[in-house]
């Protein structure tokens, strides 16, 4: 039997918020089986829980937002997105504000926790959400058109194409696939950080956004160039982060896909259209498990074999 996933033992770290600028501490707990990911407000009396759900985002400027009877947690792409590339199925994280830290803008980070906490198997089958028919969002037309794509594959794999229209964005790779039976979330993926553009803060700032926003914590244009010393740390690593983004995006399905996802410009919000397109067609998906490992796809466990050896 293939199995569900949590961590060994409890781990703790602290942060700011990308758009609260608030100090944040963070926890992240083992569950048990069949629980999924769940974030918990432990800062509000009572304690207001959120499981990761497609139906559960209610705000996506610049972010995943989840939001439950007024309550709110942002910014869970990062970690869901850590959670799906290190196969994690059950957490509890305990946030102590209503933003996940930023930490330093990718996911490597949270990785890095994960593997600290160490993974525990458990005594329940592994679920996946296996594509069956395609199933596609599209917005706008001519140059502003966008879309994403989900489509049968027996494995899990990323196509995605960005158009910033800016010399340092347009300098590099604009579109890369990643398939997970070949390379590494933790190598390939993990370390794309967010990005944005010094003329965008001031607005941002204006609607409460990006106020904990630095060279720290993203990668920062002015009009012509890229502002941080170090420079980029993979040649596409645009694309990349938002290729991570999706990863954590579609993990708030609740289980791993089975799919291969495109994507033409798509983001936050498309992508949580997109899960809630195939979830309303019940005959374009199915949740299975798998008896054995020889039964599983090999894309998978040549991926947890290859992550969890990097520990």
């Amino acid at each position: 039997m293939l199995k569900q996933r949590t961590i060994k033992e409890m781990v703790r770290t602290t942060g700011v918020g990308l758009h609260s600028g608030t100090k944040v501490e963070l926890t992240l707990r083992p569950a048990a089986p069949d629980t999924g990911i769940v974030f918990r407000r432990v800062d509000l009396a009572p304690v207001v829980e959120f499981p990761a759900s497609a139906m559960a985002v209610g705000d996506t400027r610049m972010a995943s937002v989840l939001i439950k009877d007024g309550a709110r947690v942002s910014t869970v792409e990062h970690l869901m997105s850590a959670c799906a590339g290190m196969g994690l199925d059950n957490l509890y994280i305990d946030v102590s504000a209503e933003e996940i830290p930023i930490m330093d803008g990718s996911a490597s980070s949270f990785v890095y926790l994960l593997q600290q906490a160490g993974v525990q198997e458990q005594e329940a089958a592994k679920k996946f959400i296996r594509v069956l028919k395609p199933v596609e969002i599209r917005e706008g037309t001519g140059d502003k058109e966008k879309w994403a794509r989900l489509t049968p594959y027996n494995g899990f794999k990323l196509d995605f194409f960005i158009e910033f229209n800016h010399p340092a964005v347009d300098g590099t790779q604009q579109r890369a696939e990643v398939d997970f039976g070949d390379v590494s979330y933790v190598h390939d993926v993990a370390r794309a950080r967010t990005f944005g553009f010094m003329q965008d803060v001031e607005m941002l700032r204006g609607i409460g956004l990006a106020r904990g926003g630095s060279l720290e914590n993203a990668i920062v244009m002015d009009e012509y160039r890229i502002l941080n010393a170090d420079g980029l740390r993979y040649d596409d690593e645009f694309v990349r982060h938002k290729i991570l983004d999706a990863i954590g995006d579609l993990y708030l399905v609740g289980h791993p896909l089975l799919a291969s996802y495109e994507a033409h410009k798509s983001g936050h919000a498309l992508n949580n259209q997109l899960l809630l397109e195939l979830l309303k067609h019940p005959d374009a998906y199915e949740i299975v498990s798998f008896g054995s490992e020889q039964a599983a796809p090999p894309s998978y466990l040549r991926q947890m074999a290859r992550e969890w050896a990097l520990t």
